[in-house]
């Protein structure tokens, strides 16, 4: 027999797992000289929430938590691609390029074991301690340090969607202070549901020492002093890593009491600002989960749009989206899943048996959905969405359009010739202003928005994909699916990568 102390539980086989050192304290110190191998570290609860102590812990997480984090974290730039759709390709490579160009995973042996973890950590590669210059450095530091600062708080500490600080936080009456350019304020916003919280984050990549976290800590500072007396807590999240050695978080936080939040009311708080977890676990009950998930996921449905139809395929899912609500991260990998595994062989067997015409008919009736995907050009990452998320973002999209076309100074034919003979700064100050004034509109849209994305939403439940793609033929059914891939699902949305593209081993 299996001896009594083992205990009866799963192990974790994912093929992609690795560990993340993690630590929490109440503000910047000094990098932790190699503790992230020599401490005694807790194993991460997962419970969603902020950790009652400060100390050191240990995250197993997958690969492609990672990437979903790294997709959706910064500066929304849709609007730039309303005319250009293929382009989202470009800004999702940018994206995620980094980290498959610079990090790699090595074996761990820490001084105190944790049962349940992994033994690989994520580390910096060859190529960047060699062969990268110091600009593209700091590039990727930023990129790291954005992912791993989205995957922290959305994945460990349950904080709902993140939105850019530059646009103006949560307050109305704020915004404009927020938005002063000469202020040097922190990256990102969120409400914590649990905790009732707003939260304003910093995010530090590279190697990240007590000067880079001063500055980042001065810039949570300063956006806590325009929040005032408003009930929040300041993250500062620093993913620290460097050649040879394992990558590692600091978080270092501080609780500014304040008050509670006025109620919407008041007409102090934006009521789509309120947090909700998980947007797409909400989509059936409110409105303006359904907007935040469709504007979330706007570079992956553009992606869609625009691929060849060569690219394209349907990935069979069950439909109940219940079976994917995230219990933990932003994700469910599929791989265990045994009722997805079922219900795809039951689906090939039919498939013998039943006319091409008639297939996805009866595939829907056996209790599957078939997502639309495709493999990112460029990449090893593969995105895809349900009917009626792609409705809806459709919807969103043409909505967007509206506004360009209806508000003065939008669009790129509107500005003057002499506009690119203004420095660097005055441009980017230009472009940012652009950003406020289009997302003031769709703000100001919010009202008639809700019951327009709602029918589209439930509308796209019942299309065929021709009809949503606009073209006469139906993208392949993939019902053999591609050993290769390691997949994974929300309620509404899939990503996979390809298990010969992970980062490399002893790197």
């Amino acid at each position: 027999m299996i001896p009594a102390h083992i205990p009866d539980e799963l192990p974790l086989t994912y093929a992609d797992s690795f560990d993340v050192p993690v630590l929490f304290r109440n503000g910047p110190a000094r990098k932790p000289t190699r503790q992230w191998r020599t401490a005694k570290h807790e194993l991460w609860a997962r419970s969603g929430g902020f950790p009652a102590i400060d100390g050191w812990y240990v995250s197993t997480t997958t690969w492609r938590e990672i990437i979903k984090a790294a997709v959706e974290v910064g500066r929304d730039v849709t609007p730039h691609l309303r005319n250009q759709p293929r382009y989202a390709h470009g800004e999702l490579v940018a994206r995620v390029a980094p980290l498959y160009a610079y990090l790699g995973m090595h074996p761990v042996m820490p001084q105190y074991p944790v049962r349940g973890t992994k033994g690989w950590r994520l580390t910096l590669n060859p190529v960047y301690a060699y062969g990268t210059e110091r600009s593209a450095k700091n590039a990727a530091g930023y990129r790291l340090g954005m992912t791993m600062t989205e995957w922290a708080c959305r994945s460990l500490l349950g904080l709902g969607q993140t939105e850019h600080l530059e646009l103006g936080g949560p307050i109305r009456a704020l915004r404009n202070t927020f938005r002063d350019p000469k202020k040097k304020l922190p990256d990102l916003w969120g409400r914590h549901q649990a905790e009732g919280l707003y939260w304003l984050i910093e995010a530090k990549g590279g190697d990240v020492g007590l000067g880079t976290l001063r500055k980042g800590w001065a810039q949570l500072a300063a956006g806590s002093k325009i929040l005032g007396s408003y009930a929040h807590r300041t993250v500062l999240v620093g993913a620290c890593a460097r050649p040879g050695d394992d990558l590692f978080l600091t978080i270092d936080h501080d609780l500014h009491p304040g008050q509670q939040p006025r109620t919407p009311a008041g007409f102090d708080i934006d009521e789509s600002a309120v947090g909700l977890g998980s947007l797409e676990d909400h989509l059936g009950d409110s409105d303006d989960a359904l907007i935040g998930a469709a504007r979330a996921q706007m570079l992956t449905y553009l992606a869609l749009r625009s691929a060849p139809a060569s690219q394209l395929r349907a990935v069979l899912v069950p439909a109940d989206r219940a079976s994917r609500h995230r219990r933990s991260g932003l994700i469910t990998p599929l791989e265990g899943d045994d009722l997805t595994r079922a219900m795809r062989a039951d689906a090939r067997g039919a498939a013998r048996h039943i006319e091409r015409y008639a297939l996805r008919a009866s595939i829907r009736s056996m209790g599957l959905d078939d997502f639309l995907a495709c493999r990112i050009t460029g990449t090893e990452v593969h995105l895809g969405m349900s009917r009626k998320l792609f409705a809806a973002c459709e919807r969103l999209h043409e909505e967007d359009l509206a506004i360009a076309q209806r508000t003065p100074g939008l669009r790129a034919e509107d500005q003057l010739a002499d506009d690119q003979e203004l420095s660097d700064d005055a441009q980017e100050e230009q472009r940012l202003n652009q950003r406020r004034i289009f997302r003031e509109q769709q703000e100001e849209a919010r009202p008639q928005l809700r019951p327009r994305l709602r029918e589209a939403y439930e509308r796209g439940a019942t299309s065929d994909w021709s009809d949503l793609l606009r073209r006469a033929q139906e993208p392949q059914l993939d019902l053999e699916g591609d050993e290769g891939l390691l997949e994974a699902a929300t309620p509404e949305t899939y990503l996979a990568v390809s298990g010969y593209g992970l980062p490399p081993a002893r790197a």
